[in-house]
C-alpha cells in the first residue's frame, strides 16, 4: 500500500474537504478519536430518516429489521475480535464504562481485603481510577510496574510483585501517551500462573493491530467505538462466558430482566444482563459499517502504513533541536510524544493550530506517566489510515519554525 492508496481512502472521509484557519485540515489525533468514513455518517442518517425503531421488544417489521441489524453488528465484534460466541460480546458506551463495568461486578464479587491488583505506571486514568476506588471499597492493594526511561514495561518488576494474592492484572495493550506496545501475551501467561485474571485495555490497539482473545486468551479485553472509525457512544466489553455469567448485572432495567415481580428479580444471560435500558442502536448498527470498512482496508495495511508514517516522523522529528521525544519503545504503535525545551505544550499546538494542524496537548489522562519522565505534559501526534508524509513534512516545517520563535 502506497501513498496513492491512501489517497483514494482519504477520499471516503469528507471532513478533509474543509480547511481550518484558511489551511488544509491535518489530523494528527487520531489516538484520541479517529475521524468518519461516509459510510458510517451515512448509515447513521439512514437509519434515523428511513429504518428508526426499538430492538428487541417490538413484533413490527421496522423493529424486527433494527433488531436484525443490531445482531448483526455483535458478531460482527465477535468475529473481529475471534471470540468464540456472541454472548461474550457486551455492548457499552466506551472503554472506560466497559472497565468500570468489570470493577463494579467482577470486583465487587471477587476482590477481598488484603488481595492485590496489579496495574503498570502508563495506564490511562480510565484503567487506574476504577481499581484504586475498588482497592478502596475492598481494602485491597493497587501494585503498580514500573516503567524504564524508554516507555516500557519492566517485565521483572511484574514478575516480582505476582503472588497468590493477585487476583486482577489490567494492562493497556498499547499506551495512549507514548506509543508502548505492550506485550501482553506474555503478561497474560505470567499471570494465570498465578490464577490471576487480565483485563486488557484495548482503546488504542483496537484499530491497529489483530487483536485474537482466543490465542492471547484474555479474560477482558475493552475498545471503542470512536477510535476505529465509528460512532461515539460505543463500547465492546469481551469477556470469558464462564466468567461473564458469575458476574451480577452493572445496572438495572428494561431488557436486562428475565423476570420480575415486585419480591424479586431474574436476569438475562450475558451479554443481556449488562445492558439495561434502550440501546444506542443507530450507533451500535452504524459501528458494523466502520468494522467493514476496517475488513476492506485491512488491518495489516493499516498497521504498515501506520508503521511507515510512525517511522518516517520519528526520524525527521529526531532531527529538530531542541524536540525530546517522550517514549521510546522498541515495539509502538502509532503515537510520537514529544516536548521543546522549556516551551509549554499548549504554546506549541496553538501555534500548530494556527496553520490548520490538529495535535494533542497536555497530560492525556496518564498523569502518572508524565510524573516518571518529569514534564507536565507533552505535544502528541498520532496517525490513522489517512494521513500522508506530506502532511509531516508540513507539520515539520511549521514545527521547527514555531519552536524557533518561542525558543
Amino acid at each position: 500500500m502506497d501513498e496513492k492508496d491512501i489517497l483514494e481512502i482519504r477520499k471516503q472521509f469528507p471532513i478533509f474537504k474543509q480547511k481550518m484557519h484558511d489551511k488544509p485540515l491535518i489530523y494528527f489525533d487520531s489516538a484520541a478519536t479517529t475521524q468518519k468514513p461516509q459510510r458510517v455518517i451515512d448509515s447513521l442518517s439512514s437509519f434515523y430518516a428511513n429504518e428508526y425503531a426499538t430492538v428487541h421488544r417490538g413484533v413490527y417489521e421496522l423493529s424486527m429489521r433494527a433488531t436484525d441489524k443490531y445482531n448483526a453488528t455483535r458478531e460482527t465484534v465477535k468475529k473481529f475480535m475471534n471470540a468464540k460466541s456472541e454472548e461474550e460480546i457486551v455492548f457499552t458506551r466506551g472503554t472506560t464504562e466497559s472497565i468500570n463495568l468489570v470493577a463494579y461486578t467482577y470486583g465487587e464479587t471477587n476482590i477481598s481485603e488484603g488481595d492485590e491488583i496489579i496495574i503498570s505506571e502508563m495506564e490511562h486514568h480510565s484503567n487506574l481510577v476504577p481499581w484504586q476506588m475498588l482497592c478502596k471499597r475492598k481494602n485491597a492493594q493497587l501494585k503498580v510496574i514500573r516503567i524504564d526511561d524508554k516507555g516500557e514495561l519492566i517485565i521483572e518488576d511484574f514478575e516480582r510483585q505476582l503472588s497468590e494474592r493477585t487476583k486482577l492484572v489490567c494492562i493497556g495493550h498499547i499506551a495512549n501517551s507514548t506509543g508502548t506496545i505492550n506485550p501482553i501475551k506474555e503478561i497474560i501467561e505470567k499471570a494465570h500462573k498465578f490464577n490471576a485474571k487480565v483485563l486488557i485495555d484495548g482503546a488504542q490497539a483496537s484499530a491497529h493491530l489483530k487483536v485474537d482473545v482466543q490465542a492471547l486468551d484474555a479474560d477482558f479485553y475493552a475498545f471503542s467505538s470512536h477510535k476505529m472509525y465509528g460512532p461515539n457512544g460505543i463500547g465492546i466489553l469481551y469477556g470469558k462466558k464462564e466468567i461473564l455469567d458469575t458476574m451480577p448485572p452493572f445496572q438495572g432495567g428494561g431488557d436486562m430482566i428475565e423476570h420480575v415481580t415486585i419480591e424479586e428479580t431474574t436476569y438475562q444471560h450475558s451479554p443481556l444482563r449488562f445492558e439495561a435500558g434502550t440501546p444506542t442502536i443507530p450507533e451500535i448498527i452504524a459501528f458494523k459499517d466502520a468494522l467493514d470498512f476496517i475488513e476492506e482496508v485491512g488491518l495489516e495495511n493499516i498497521y504498515s502504513w501506520e508503521t511507515q508514517l510512525l517511522n518516517y516522523a520519528t526520524e525527521k522529528i529526531q532531527e529538530l533541536s531542541p524536540i525530546r521525544i517522550i517514549g521510546t519503545a522498541q515495539e509502538k504503535g502509532a503515537i510520537i510524544s514529544f516536548v521543546a525545551a522549556e516551551e509549554h505544550p499548549l504554546d506549541i499546538g496553538t501555534f500548530l493550530d494556527l496553520e490548520g494542524i490538529a495535535v494533542r496537548t497536555g497530560h492525556h489522562c496518564a498523569q502518572p506517566t508524565m510524573e516518571h519522565f518529569n514534564i507536565p505534559g507533552t505535544i502528541r501526534v498520532s496517525f490513522g489510515i489517512y494521513n500522508l508524509t506530506s502532511e509531516i513534512d508540513f507539520f515539520l516545517h511549521v514545527l521547527n519554525k514555531t519552536v524557533q520563535k518561542l525558543h
